[in-house]
């Protein structure tokens, strides 16, 4: 399925950030809002306990695979937002490297946040997302 999806990019920003700095979708196009897709196993167990780039991969398969159950890829990813429960830099920089380079050249306005605690035992790691979908 094609996605309806554009990137923006402007020349006046500052071209070290890696992703576009917004995106849009034409008329009549329907959005669809992700749950956080979150680092869990088959059996409900955390993948990858204090390794912040093994949940950020578990994440995206996760995502990956709630997509697909709509139908859609992650080409169809018009935002994202991932959540990095820490308080250190360099987590959110390896948590958002495997996010990244997930992505490619689909490279979607995104927030990379810091926060204190998520939902799951063990969790580190949680990644948002609104995909869309021509109408």
């Amino acid at each position: 399925m094609t996605t309806p999806v554009q990137l923006i990019r402007s020349q006046a920003l500052s071209d070290v950030a890696e992703y576009a700095y917004a995106a849009t979708a034409p008329a009549g196009t329907r959005f669809v809002f992700m749950a956080g897709a979150c680092p869990l196993a088959d059996d409900g167990s955390t993948v990858g306990v204090g390794d912040f780039r093994a949940q950020a991969a578990r994440c995206v398969e996760t995502l990956t695979t709630a997509l697909a159950a709509a139908e859609l890829s992650l080409e169809h990813v018009i935002q994202t937002r991932v959540l990095v429960a820490s308080t250190r830099q360099q987590d959110l920089v390896d948590t958002w490297e495997v996010v990244r380079d997930a992505f490619g050249a689909h490279d979607v306005p995104s927030t990379l946040m810091g926060v204190t605690v998520l939902g799951y035992d063990d969790q580190l790691v949680e990644i948002e997302a609104i995909a869309a979908v021509a109408g």
